[in-house]
């Protein structure tokens, strides 16, 4: 050795190795390598305090504990040496069963040998061109989304707004709709401030942020998805009520579903919150590949099981109905105009989680992207399309509304006209 050799700062050595992979994907299994070194680090200097109480060797000249950046050595007496297993994360490193050595000399701890990236061998990260392409597609990806939630939330808006100004409207069935699409505001909003807290500085690395700003953004982003959820699950088992009742509305219902679709959401982030706080209280909690991500993820797949549980009970009962001949026309008309936008929403909604939850968080991730942000977010304006501006007896409501405004309007001319010739 030429010289004492001083071992980088951890977090530069960190980015080093992981910056490339970090600017190409800025996924949420790249925070975990993150959080996963961050662990690992913590670990040693606890190491380190302890053993600078109560010396590894009393009495004898050695190398303390390190920590380099990426792996733990252990105190060691001069003149013996010490090997190390590679850092057992695949997505990074490609061996896990590699070999690192280092000696320990008179002026400390030597180098690494074989270096880290020849005995664990780096996963190719592709050329600059490469990464410049990806950054300009999340870029792309960004407008995309942006644009998508920003023409939803116009179209939730104004439906909303339709439902609200027209007395005819009101009703059981569209007081669930206005809570269905206020569900879909907040999951918009929640998404343009969870953007804004974790991305809008691009100096700050998101991995390692962890203030109560950024985890309350990501706590009201899960709350909106799960009421998101829920709520469409409460239209699925209040179009099986009506099948089942008749149309019988009965209001008392309403409170039911105001607690499902709100309430559970609620409890169930609260758990999350408390879980967190007690048990994994890292980073920004935007990490999804951590155990207590099921605390969220299984309401939400028993929420998608059960929605299509009822689509296949609603489509049995509806062909019975049907069918029925003592059917009016008119109710068979209520059937459809409902049912239709209903068995639509169920399958379109959550097919793409169901099948993502089967596999790591780390596969398919350009595909998950797409699904979750990108088509995602066109899901607000197809559901105010679906039930509100397709709707018919909306349509019909505005349009005599026009007419009477019409009416109205030919009237005060008329009269200014005969005021002005009378005079």
């Amino acid at each position: 050795v030429g010289g004492p050799w001083q071992p980088p700062r951890s977090r530069s050595l960190l980015l080093l190795l992981l910056l490339p992979a970090l600017q190409v994907r800025g996924t949420h299994p790249d925070c975990s390598v993150v959080l996963h070194f961050q662990k690992r680090e913590a670990e040693c200097l606890e190491r380190i305090r302890s053993e600078s109480h109560s010396p590894a060797f009393p009495g004898e000249e050695g190398c303390p504990t390190e920590w380099d950046g990426v792996s733990c050595w252990p105190a060691l007496p001069l003149g013996q040496s010490r090997a190390v297993a590679c850092p057992d994360i695949l997505h990074v490193f490609k061996k896990s069963k590699g070999l690192v050595q280092r000696n320990c000399t008179e002026w400390g701890w030597s180098l690494p040998s074989p270096p880290y990236h020849s005995a664990c061998q780096l996963e190719p990260l592709g050329s600059n061109n490469d990464t410049e392409a990806k950054a300009r597609h999340f870029v792309t990806m960004k407008v995309l989304y942006t644009c998508g939630y920003s023409t939803s939330l116009a179209a939730l808006l104004l439906a909303i707004g339709i439902f609200s100004c027209f007395r005819k409207l009101h009703c059981t069935r569209n007081s669930i709709h206005i809570h269905f699409f206020t569900s879909f505001i907040l999951r918009g909003t929640a998404v343009f401030i969870k953007d804004s807290v974790l991305f809008s500085d691009e100096s700050i690395d998101h991995c390692t942020m962890s203030t109560v700003t950024c985890k309350a953004a990501i706590a009201f982003f899960q709350y909106s998805v799960l009421a998101n959820f829920y709520w469409l699950l409460v239209e699925g088992l209040y179009l099986q009520t009506l099948l089942l009742l008749t149309f019988t509305c009965d209001r008392s219902y309403t409170w039911g579903y105001t607690l499902m679709g709100w309430g559970v959401p609620m409890v169930t982030v609260g758990v999350w919150v408390l879980t967190r706080l007690q048990y994994d209280n890292h980073g920004c909690w935007d990490d999804y590949s951590s155990l207590y991500w099921w605390v969220i993820k299984a309401p939400i797949l028993l929420a998608i099981f059960v929605n299509f549980l009822i689509f296949l009970n609603v489509t049995r009962m509806l062909a019975q109905k049907i069918q029925c001949p003592d059917l009016s026309k008119t109710h068979k008309q209520q059937y459809m105009r409902l049912t239709k936008s209903t068995l639509l929403l169920i399958p379109l909604f959550g097919v793409h989680y169901v099948v993502f939850a089967l596999f790591p968080e780390h596969v398919g991730v350009d595909a998950r992207l797409y699904f979750e942000l990108v088509l995602g977010s066109y899901q607000g304006f197809l559901v105010a399309l679906l039930y509100c501006f397709l709707n018919g007896e909306v349509q019909a409501e505005i349009r005599r509304s026009w007419g009477k405004w019409q009416r109205s309007m030919e009237s005060n001319v008329f009269n200014l006209a005969t005021q002005d010739f009378t005079a």
